[in-house]
């Protein structure tokens, strides 16, 4: 589980930096290396990266666990 954790992490992370792309340089870079916003690589990755994020939703209650105990 650790693994699975660890890769949604990191696919969270280039999502996020390719939103900061698009809001400062308006370069949407998984479109760039994939083909375009429309082609199936790209709506593949965005897929991931998004179910990536639903998965990640289960990290709250761990977050919230450690403040409790501060």
């Amino acid at each position: 589980m650790k693994t699975f954790n660890t890769i949604a992490l990191l696919l969270l992370i280039v999502g996020g930096i390719n939103w900061l792309l698009v809001g400062l340089f308006q370069y949407d870079l998984v479109a760039a290396l994939f083909g375009g916003q429309s082609s199936a690589g790209s709506r593949i990755i965005y897929t991931i990266v998004g179910l990536c994020a639903l998965y990640s939703i289960r990290f709250f209650g761990d977050v919230t666990n450690d403040d409790r105990r501060s």
